[in-house]
């Protein structure tokens, strides 16, 4: 059963409820001790020396513990059934044959590359339950009429080389020009993608075309606090926002800390700190969910007698609408200028990063919502204030996102926390969701 626009909701809904697939009742849900045993394990490459599950993880993009939890990643596919490949961007993907191979799959995955010091369930749950969904679905013999494919992104966080999602982008065709020669940590961006197995030479054929799937799934935990504080189980994603990320420069002169009158100083942390101070209220000045962060700075010379002659710093701002942070960067360049004529210093910002917003179809949230009626599940409607996979994927058919509730609203950091009945409810919804939207 194919859902198209031009069906109403309620002829939808009907629809979905005569299908057999949706009668949740006749399929067991996921195997939830496994799910759990296949995170818990996956949490090993990138754990601190000495360190337990509940000490996070650090699996930077492209680092040794990437390559690791990858190779694990793909033994998992093979042994639920699958025969994983890479391809040029180093995504790793699966596919699970349909009944009419002439049909496009239903695609869904996440990533597992996580940021410093990071929680174990950020990108891991939605990328082991893919794999769960594919095994669940085997061990029952269940056939589904399109052809089903997992997708485990590359470089999802973007910590690595200060541009994210870039696996996804390059399947979407929208890597930014020269971004292969970028160096991070003294690594070019093209001989990081080789070292996992990629191909840059050839990066130009990852990308897919539009059309090449029916839609795309991600499964994910919120992030923020929002289902745990108002007790529903499962999100339904109207949307994800855009991300504009800016470095900013700030030359001053470095000096002597005791013989440098204040008059005569051109401090450059000074600079940054009311730049900083200046992210903050230009951002709080208007109502909305629009968020501004200075996440990373770096002082030079870095000397507790040197007054800083030069201060580098990362500032991201997010929202929904792309034309609000566009007009946010704006009044901060005027900012940027007033403070740098006081402080007799100079500020460059350049954007560095941009993500277009992505809006969730609304064809597909009404499945999830159908599913989750169908499973006891109440659900809710809500933005995604994070990055993910999903906002390359909308630009080349239809998406929807799955959340599960983040106790305490805590991620990126080894303090996250999603509880294993609701990572199982969420697997079992996207279980449902996949087996609704294949047919």
């Amino acid at each position: 059963m194919v859902y198209h626009a031009a069906m109403n909701r309620r002829t939808f809904l009907g629809a979905l409820a005569l299908s057999p697939l949706a009668r949740a009742a006749e399929l067991p849900p996921v195997n939830a001790a496994r799910l759990r045993d296949h995170l818990e394990r996956l949490s090993v490459f990138g754990r601190p020396a000495g360190g337990t599950f509940a000490d996070g993880v650090s699996r930077i993009a492209y680092s040794d513990a990437d390559i690791a939890g990858r190779r694990y990643a793909m033994d998992l596919m093979a042994n639920a059934g699958l025969e994983p490949r890479l391809d040029p961007a180093g995504n790793i993907s699966a596919r699970r044959s349909g009944s009419d191979p002439s049909l496009a799959p239903v695609l869904f995955g996440s990533h597992i590359d996580s940021v410093p010091n990071g929680g174990n369930f950020d990108g891991d749950v939605g990328s082991m339950a893919a794999i769960e969904v594919v095994q669940t679905l085997n061990e029952n013999h269940v056939a589904t009429r399109r052809p089903l494919e997992v997708a485990i992104w590359s470089n999802e966080e973007g910590v690595a080389f200060n541009n994210g999602i870039t696996g996804s982008r390059a399947a979407a065709g929208r890597l930014d020009p020269g971004e292969l020669d970028a160096v991070w940590n003294g690594m070019v961006k093209r001989d990081a993608i080789h070292k996992i197995g990629g191909d840059p030479g050839r990066i130009a054929q990852a990308a897919r075309a539009k059309g090449s799937f029916h839609c795309y799934l991600e499964l994910h935990i919120e992030q923020g606090g929002t289902l745990e504080r108002e007790g529903f189980p499962i999100g339904v994603v109207e949307g994800i926002v855009a991300i504009d990320r800016y470095d900013a420069e700030i030359r001053g002169f470095a000096n002597h800390a005791g013989t440098t009158p204040m008059p005569e100083r051109r401090d450059a942390l000074l600079a940054a700190s009311y730049l900083t101070v200046a992210v903050n209220e230009i951002v709080r000045a208007q109502p909305g969910r629009q968020v501004g962060t200075v996440g990373q700075i770096a002082v030079t010379p870095n000397a507790p007698n040197v007054v800083p002659g030069r201060v580098l710093q990362t500032i991201e701002l997010r929202d929904l609408s792309a034309d609000k942070i566009k007009a946010l960067a704006a009044q901060l360049r005027d900012r940027a200028a007033d403070i740098a004529r006081k402080t007799g210093t100079e500020i460059e910002l350049r954007q560095v990063a941009h993500h277009d917003p992505a809006l969730a179809t609304p064809a597909v949230q009404q499945t999830i919502e159908a599913v989750c009626a169908k499973l006891g599940l109440r659900t809710m409607r809500l933005p995604s204030g994070a990055g993910h996979d999903a906002q390359a994927m909308a630009t080349l058919g239809p998406m929807g996102m799955i959340f599960v509730p983040s106790v305490g609203g805590i991620s990126h950091s080894p303090k996250e926390l999603t509880r294993w009945e609701d990572c199982a409810n969420g697997a079992t919804v996207l279980m449902h969701t996949v087996l609704a939207l294949a047919g």
